[in-house]
């Protein structure tokens, strides 16, 4: 099986950040990233994604959140689309569904090459804790035109905000894990009838 690894490096004047990523790992994550929320959705993604994450990025967080959870997003897509290669033989969609308590979330992914995000959530309030919760659509965002995804998400419904997040991240994981799963039956297959993705 060919390694499906990445490390991939993002440096501007507002942020540095270093994503490595295996996509066969076992759910292993580790994050210092400054935003103490974003690292505990990112360990969904890492556990629910049976995929080894490390994420190390410095920012201005002393302005607010917004350009390190977003740029964390942009690389995080990157390494996905690097360690994804020429994608020959993954399934290609995922899917999931994830309830919490109230909360319950659907995530659609398809590693289709055409960056889309719809993004359908309603949060009760503004913050997690100190966390605003408009960041998360600018993470979805940063994360579709980099790993080149169409990616659709829906919160059905959900009244703690905490709950609603944790829901979308968790389906998120799981759709990508699905997605990105090698299929035996598509060894060595471009999972598309244009021959490229």
């Amino acid at each position: 099986m060919a390694d499906r690894t990445a490390t991939v490096n993002r440096e501007t004047l507002e942020t540095q950040i270093e994503a490595t990523i295996n996509l066969d790992g076992t759910g292993k994550g580790d994050f210092k990233t400054g935003v103490p929320f974003l690292e505990h959705m990112l360990d969904q993604v890492a556990r629910h994604g049976m995929v080894d994450l490390n994420i190390n990025a410095k920012g201005d967080t002393h302005i607010d959140d917004h350009h390190t959870v977003e740029d964390i997003g942009i690389t995080l897509g990157q390494a996905f689309a690097k360690a994804l290669a020429d994608k020959k033989g993954i399934r290609r969609y995922g899917h999931a569904y994830v309830p919490l308590d109230e909360a319950l979330s659907r995530v659609v992914i398809d590693f289709s090459g055409r960056p889309g995000l719809e993004y359908n959530v309603e949060y009760p309030r503004s913050n997690i804790g100190e966390f605003d919760v408009d960041l998360l659509a600018e993470f979805f965002q940063g994360f579709v035109n980099h790993a080149q995804v169409t990616l659709h998400i829906d919160n059905i419904s959900g009244k703690n905000a905490h709950h609603i997040a944790e829901t979308i991240f968790k389906a998120f994981g799981r759709a990508v894990r699905m997605a990105i799963e090698l299929d035996p039956r598509m060894a060595g297959v471009m999972p598309s009838t244009k021959g490229s993705l």
